[in-house]
């Protein structure tokens, strides 16, 4: 069984990625890997990702590291589980180059939406870091939520209003607390 991944072991990970990186790649970094190294978590069951352009090279280390390192890896970014946040690319927060290997925390908007829709008690807590951190703004988010609402049909396992009542509850929540 593989450990935990604390900050050490992520960050072990991204520079041996980043060794092995021949030509220009981004590193986008999400979930409880943006929570490790923003220090809103100690530890993360899965170094979560998304590599941009895809890099049949990294790919392959991966496993490799995975084991060596004993973590779990997964390919995993908002935009699979919830629409494209418009200029996610332009808001995700560059962490470091490493080599050829730019690395980005996913944008923190995406991150947010996705995590509210999970309803899951750490994500919660994450998203309550980004807002005391003042990295996320709720006008903007609601804002952002509204942009990708006509689109959310294209997720059938997604139930938009149920979806537009956690993200309204939660920022209610933020504004007057609990």
């Amino acid at each position: 069984m593989r450990q935990l991944a604390d900050g050490a072991r992520v960050e072990r990970f991204l520079q041996e990625l980043g060794r092995r990186a021949s030509r220009p790649v981004r590193i986008y970094l999400t979930g409880g890997a943006t929570a490790v190294l923003r220090g809103w978590r100690a530890t993360t069951i899965d170094i979560d990702l998304k590599l941009v352009p895809d890099s049949d090279e990294l790919m392959r280390e991966i496993p490799r590291l995975k084991e060596s390192l004993q973590v779990n890896v997964e390919l995993a970014s908002p935009d699979q589980f919830i629409p494209e946040l418009p200029g996610w690319q332009e808001r995700s927060v560059f962490v470091r180059q490493i080599g050829k290997l730019s690395v980005f925390h996913f944008d923190l908007y995406s991150q947010a939406l996705a995590k509210i829709e999970r309803g899951h008690a750490k994500d919660l807590a994450d998203v309550g870091a980004m807002f005391d951190d003042q990295l996320i703004e709720p006008g903007r988010l609601l804002e952002l939520f509204g942009e990708i609402e006509p689109k959310l049909y294209r997720f059938p396992a997604l139930d938009p209003a149920r979806f537009r009542q956690a993200v309204e509850e939660f920022l209610e929540d933020r504004v007057t607390g609990p």
